[in-house]
């Protein structure tokens, strides 16, 4: 880091739909025992995505709640990217709907980026070099991820479905995470998870999906000690406070931790179920802290790895300044990468904004009836009782999205 000018997050904030389901009432309606999901996923809930939300919208309410907070305004984002795979137009990017809705200046470049759930961080890696180049001219960068997980009613990946989103502003001398410069990428073309063009539900391998991510992680991880080049040989187990990594269900960052476990012990620890026990005993300190939004909202995608960022930042704000977190991201198709960062002395204040939290608590839980209509019913405006964010989607006139402002918004403030 001190080879380059200091960029990274400077904010950072999250939107997640009024609207949750949790799982045990699921469970028992689909014949299936909770012990299954609860243990088996480690997931405890999952968002609803009403009729009146979508990638836009969501993305919209995210960046909304991070100009709430006070330090940034719409004039000050030189680059806006939104990151998705549940995008609303083929060709028209979800990211001019949201540059719209956020007033965002004439003079700001935007699209869309698409690769499953990595996009969100091809985002972040875009716009951390685009701040070291002369094109900022002092500008801050926005990166919006934002997605809805959605599959068949009564399927067997029906647990693993959610929503959410991470607008994640980036700058040069950012106040929450400094980003290092070094990091390990792995891509390689496989079909573990998809979604055919005309369809609104994904395709997914299940087993398959779980080892390409493992693989992945492997790879990313040896070209990280690659790009170190013999710099900072210390464990990442050591050297970390925290590990993060891609969630689309709790338990998958518990079988990543247990590969990055074994790949980083194996050169100093010989017997397996040595490393094992550290696995399992770094897990706890490592990894464990950063999972609760993702057990209360499930699967969101591309903004997965941010949601856990913001939660363990917002829950641990006052002994961030100084500890250093390593990230993995993995997107299906696949492409993957392992990076670093380091809370700045500011991180506190940042952190404290973010307030996931109080987020989650505000939304109303469903019965299983009325999740299925939320699956099944046409757009139509959001309810006065219940609300939605400060947007909305508003349907589809004259071939036409639509969007409004809410009259309640629902957690638009930080």
């Amino acid at each position: 880091m001190q080879n380059s000018p200091a960029v990274g997050i400077d904010q950072l904030a999250v939107y997640v739909p009024r609207y949750v389901l949790e799982l045990d009432k699921l469970a028992r309606a689909r014949d299936v025992a909770p012990e299954k999901i609860s243990i088996g996923l480690g997931a405890h809930a999952m968002a609803v995505a009403p009729p009146w939300e979508d990638t836009v919208t969501l993305a919209a309410n995210a960046g909304e709640r991070l100009f709430a907070q006070g330090w940034a305004r719409p004039d000050d984002i030189g680059l806006l990217l939104v990151a998705t795979e549940t995008a609303v137009d083929h060709a028209k990017p979800a990211s001019i709907f949201v540059h719209d809705l956020l007033g965002l200046p004439a003079n700001c470049r935007t699209f869309e980026l698409k690769h499953a759930c990595y996009g969100g961080t091809a985002g972040v890696m875009i716009a951390r070099d685009w701040l070291l180049s002369p094109a900022a001219r002092g500008r801050k960068a926005l990166v919006i991820a934002s997605d809805i997980a959605r599959y068949d009613l009564h399927s067997s990946a029906e647990f693993t479905q959610g929503a959410g989103a991470a607008a994640v502003l980036l700058s040069a001398d950012p106040r929450l995470l400094e980003l290092a410069p070094e990091s390990g990428v792995f891509a390689s073309n496989v079909y573990d998870f998809w979604r055919p063009l005309e369809r609104r539900e994904a395709l997914v391998d299940g087993k398959f999906s779980v080892d390409c991510y493992l693989d992945a992680l492997s790879g990313a991880l040896a070209d990280y000690r690659s790009a170190l080049n013999g710099r900072g040989g210390q464990p990442l187990l050591e050297r970390f406070d925290a590990l993060l990594y891609h969630t689309p269900f709790p338990k998958m960052a518990y079988k990543a931790h247990l590969r990055l476990a074994d790949v980083d012990a194996a050169p100093r620890i010989a017997d397996p179920e040595e490393r094992a026990r550290l696995a399992e005993k770094t897990y706890a300190e490592l990894v464990e802290p950063s999972l609760t939004m993702a057990r209360r909202t499930g699967n969101s995608y591309t903004a997965s790895l941010y949601l856990c960022l913001a939660w363990l930042a917002s829950q641990r704000a006052a002994a961030l300044p100084g500890r250093e977190i390593g990230l993995f991201s993995y997107g299906s198709g696949c492409c993957a990468e392992f990076f670093t960062g380091r809370f700045t002395e500011r991180a506190t204040e940042a952190a404290q904004k973010i307030a996931a939290a109080e987020l989650l608590d505000a939304r109303r839980s469903l019965s299983v009836e009325e999740y299925e209509r939320c699956a099944t019913t046409a757009i139509g405006e959001p309810p006065a009782t219940d609300g939605a964010g400060a947007f909305f989607f508003a349907g589809v006139r004259d071939d036409r999205r639509h969007y409004a402002r809410a009259q309640r918004a629902h957690g638009a403030g930080a």
